[in-house]
């Protein structure tokens, strides 16, 4: 039997940073895939490689026993799931929906229902890592849903990742993603600030960024977005907009538990003035140029 009648057919919807990386492993290892983007020119390339392309989110789902999304966030995934020409339209009851966007938890938990009325299994499975992870399949999933599920997508999900890490019920691994991301940004928030001080004060900026590096603060998002940001890598791995979204997110979810997120909105701030200095579609390491300015 060949590896395209034993493997399961798997639907990619989203092809941005991260989907055109998890597309792209998918068919290295030679399962059926079929692909939708909004804008089909990031198709070709899977036309080319022998992909199928469908016309819409329903089309892509019609066929396939597991369907992935990776896209930017709430809007876009009620887009692609739901209306007439929606993934849920599509999908037969034996699928595995798998959404792995950084959504809030109010809507993976009403998808995960809508999902359910179909007989459905879901997982809200977003990722930590970005783009050269994507790329490298060494993303890790932060599932929730069924164990049932976790178990069924895992052959698929292993190809994509290097662990899925079953956190509970649905709506578990869009809360610790939203959790993750704001100590991202508020990590990066705080070294722009301080590489501001630094510059200011008139300190050799090498010896003091080796310090800081090597030291207590340097966690492995500290050490690589002070790198890039000092290389001027133009590379966008995670745009700074979106990491403005899921601050904003972490915000509205932490306000259902009644906890005031301070340092998250403070963040928040300086990366939407870095929005409005023009630097939304950029990496989100250029929160840094944006505080020297």
């Amino acid at each position: 039997m060949s590896d395209l009648m034993s493997k399961p057919h798997v639907a990619m919807i989203g092809l941005g940073n991260m989907g055109i990386g998890m597309a792209s492993r998918l068919l290295s290892e030679k399962f059926p895939l079929t692909v939708y983007n909004r804008s089909a020119d990031k198709t070709r390339f899977f036309s080319d490689a022998g992909a199928a392309v469908a016309t819409s989110p329903r089309d892509a789902a019609s066929k396939a026993d597991f369907v992935i999304s990776m896209i930017a966030d709430d809007n876009a995934s009620r887009f692609v799931w739901f209306g007439e020409k929606g993934a849920l339209a599509g999908v037969s009851p034996s699928a595995v929906l798998i959404e792995c966007s950084t959504l809030t938890v109010a809507w993976a938990l009403e998808l995960s229902a809508a999902a359910a009325q179909l007989g459905c299994e879901f997982l809200d499975a977003p990722v930590t890592g970005s783009k050269p992870q994507a790329a490298a399949g060494q993303l890790l999933f932060l599932a929730g849903g069924t164990a049932s599920a976790v178990e069924k997508a895992r052959p698929v999900l292993s190809v994509l990742g290097r662990d899925v890490i079953h956190l509970g019920p649905n709506g578990s691994g869009a809360r610790l993603k939203l959790i993750n991301n704001f100590l991202c940004g508020v990590q990066a928030a705080s070294l722009a600030e301080a590489i501001s001080m630094i510059t200011a004060s008139g300190l050799d900026a090498e010896i003091a960024m080796s310090v800081l590096t090597n030291g207590a603060p340097g966690s492995p998002l500290v050490k690589t977005i002070s790198a890039r940001a000092a290389a001027q890598d133009p590379t966008v791995n995670f745009s700074l907009r979106l990491m403005a979204k899921d601050l904003s997110y972490a915000i509205q979810e932490a306000q259902r538990d009644q906890i005031p997120l301070e340092t998250v909105a403070a963040a928040l701030g300086i990366f939407q003035r870095a929005m409005a200095n023009g630097l939304g579609d950029q990496d989100f390491s250029a929160v840094i140029a944006s505080v020297r300015q």
